[in-house]
C-alpha cells in the first residue's frame, strides 16, 4: 500500500521530520540498489501494521542526494528514525522484518 508510504523530498523533509505526530523510519534508497529493492517490501508490510505508531517514508538518494549527505548517508539501505525531530537510531543494511521490528520496538512505545 504506498499510501501508507511518504515520498521525501529535499522541499518537504524537514517540515515531514518536525511536523511528524509519531517516530519516522526514514529510508535511503536508490532505484538501482539491490538490498534497497529487498527491504522496500518489508518497509511497506511494517507500515501497514504500525500505521499510527510509526511513518514510513523513503528518499531517493539519486533524486535527493543533499538530504543524504545532510544525514552522512554513506551506504544504502540506510535508515533512520527520528523522534521528535531528532535522529534517535540508524540502522545501515538490509534487515528482515522480524529484526527491523525488534529493532524499532524500543521508540514505539
Amino acid at each position: 500500500m504506498a499510501g501508507n508510504v511518504v515520498t521525501l523530498t529535499v522541499a518537504n523533509f524537514d517540515e515531514t521530520i518536525r511536523s511528524a505526530t509519531t517516530p519516522v523510519l526514514v529510508d535511503f534508497w536508490a532505484e538501482w540498489c539491490g538490498p534497497c529493492k529487498q527491504i522496500d517490501p518489508v518497509i511497506r508490510d511494517i507500515a501497514v501494521e504500525k500505521a499510527g505508531a510509526l511513518t514510513i517514508a523513503k528518499l531517493n538518494v539519486d533524486d535527493e542526494g543533499d538530504v543524504a549527505a545532510r544525514f552522512s548517508v554513506m551506504s544504502i539501505p540506510t535508515m533512520i528514525l527520528f523522534k521528535n525531530g531528532s535522529e534517535v537510531q540508524r540502522f545501515v543494511g538490509a534487515r528482515g522484518k522480524q529484526a527491523l521490528l525488534n529493532d524499532l520496538a524500543p521508540f514505539l512505545g
